[in-house]
């Protein structure tokens, strides 16, 4: 289970495209396409499926949304901040394995079989991943003493911590899954991650229906049962990658969990130095959309409940640049591996302009008819509780006006990463986020009568600073010696 932006990550078999690949003369028709229109489709093919895997994704957690919702604001309230705890980790564990992305399609674009330099990447992602979820088990366990730390009602963390106690038994099954996702999608199969997660939530929702209610014979569980139905749903997701992959020759050649047990050192510390400052930069982010939960949780709780429903909104409209961002990645990679400059110039300006273009549409949505976005996520019984809904409302507004911002940062990141340049926009990041961005929140979520208002400013300014400076990064990458030789 999962709230806000704490989400994570139909090619031919045939390879990818490839720089530097030309039909012979013969073969050629009269008129080719340009070189962008081809980088424009094949970026479409990755970012299609991945961008619906992530929509998917949310709707998973959507459904987690719609059964606690009914539980009461209390119980909304709580797993908010759980999931706050819970979904942070998840985010930067998944953005440090998932380092072996631009290593893969680097490999790839140099060599058309790098079978074992591939495996390699995965192997030492998933000895990663167990690494990581055991920290994170350790932190979600403490979970109550953490949040009474922060100043939080004593009677919402303790139904937290309860929540968090059994939810932290998904965390390594969902890093793992998020490893062999990127693996299928570096290799041509991203429409298998939407397969899966739409799988996914049919688990999820017959999950929460039979723990949260009690059907099908179940203990009627509440909130502890959304997070068994979570932690059920990890467990099954993993096996159906392993399922996928198994199934599928050109995968199952890779034999990603052949020779588990064998260490690649090397590798492992390629994916750290990657890895790493992608975790920081996730920690900047999340960090400071969490803390917005933290700063609501101080100002109300009817604020905070509708600081969870519109950022669940906001989150589920990033979903699709986000996937532009997972594919420009490994588009750039590949011909950062090619060594082709100008595709790789090519790659970041059609994904730019495809998350650009999406972004108006959600941006109107929230602005013009907020309060349907609203009800398809809380229902009818939404209106008994109008003060959260009245919250829900006025944030919406703020994040219409920093979606194409949103957009903007993710893809940026994205292309950047596909660079294997991960170290400065890390520490651009912390500048934009937690200098800017959420020293406007405090300022003006406490230091001002705009209360909760002045917390989403604050994310509003932190994002459109970090797009700025993502794109004077990107600009500039020739001159910093980012491309390859």
């Amino acid at each position: 289970m999962a709230f806000g932006r704490l989400a994570f990550f139909p090619f031919p078999s045939a390879p990818p495209i490839r720089a530097g690949f030309m039909p012979h003369a013969s073969a050629l028709p009269l008129a080719q396409p340009s070189p962008l229109r081809s980088e424009f489709r094949a970026t479409l093919r990755l970012a299609v499926p991945l961008a619906a895997a992530n929509l998917l994704q949310m709707l998973v957690y959507a459904i987690d949304v719609i059964f606690v919702a009914r539980l009461g604001q209390q119980a909304l309230a709580a797993a908010s901040l759980g999931v706050t705890i819970f979904g942070l980790m998840m985010w930067c564990f998944s953005g440090l394995t998932g380092a072996c992305a631009p290593l893969i399609a680097a490999e790839l674009g140099r060599r058309k079989h790098a079978v074992r330099e591939v495996r390699r990447s995965v192997r030492m992602a998933l000895w990663l991943s167990v690494l990581c979820g055991l920290v994170g088990m350790a932190i979600a366990a403490n979970g109550k003493t953490i949040l009474l730390a922060t100043g939080q009602d004593p009677v919402i963390s303790a139904r937290a911590g309860e929540f968090l106690g059994v939810l932290l038994w998904a965390m390594i099954p969902l890093i793992w899954a998020n490893v062999l996702r990127t693996f299928v999608s570096a290799l041509g199969r991203p429409v298998f991650a939407t397969l899966i997660t739409f799988f996914a939530i049919l688990v999820n929702a017959l999950g929460n229906y039979a723990f949260v209610f009690g059907h099908f014979g179940a203990p009627e569980m509440g909130l502890t049962g959304s997070a068994l139905a979570s932690v059920l749903t990890g467990w099954i997701t993993v096996l159906a990658y392993v399922a996928m992959i198994q199934g599928d020759r050109r995968l199952r050649r890779y034999h990603v969990l052949g020779r588990w047990w064998r260490p690649e050192w090397q590798r492992l510390r390629s994916l750290l130095a990657i890895g790493l400052p992608i975790a920081a930069i996730i920690l900047a982010e999340g960090g400071l959309f969490s803390s917005a939960a933290f700063l609501m949780g101080l100002i109300g709780e009817a604020q905070l409940a509708g600081h969870t429903v519109a950022l669940q909104v906001a989150a589920l409209a990033f979903q699709v640049p986000f996937g532009i961002g997972q594919a420009v990645t490994i588009r750039v990679g590949y011909h950062f591996g090619a060594g082709d400059r100008a595709a790789v110039a090519r790659a970041g300006q059609a994904a730019l302009i495809l998350a650009l273009a999406y972004m108006a549409f959600p941006a109107a949505l929230m602005v013009f008819a907020p309060r349907l976005v609203l009800w398809l996520y809380i229902g009818g019984d939404a209106w008994s509780a109008a003060p959260m809904v009245l919250f829900a409302v006025q944030y919406l507004a703020i994040a219409a006006a920093f979606q194409l911002f949103d957009g903007a940062q993710a893809v940026l990141a994205g292309a950047l990463r596909g660079l294997q340049d991960t170290r400065m926009p890390m520490i651009l990041a912390l500048f934009g986020y937690w200098v800017i961005g959420f020293g406007t929140s405090v300022l003006l979520g406490f230091a001002t009568p705009l209360s909760g208002l002045g917390v989403w400013l604050g994310l509003a300014v932190g994002l459109v600073v970090v797009a700025a400076l993502l794109q004077l990064r990107w600009r500039a990458r020739e001159r910093l010696g980012l491309l390859p030789a």
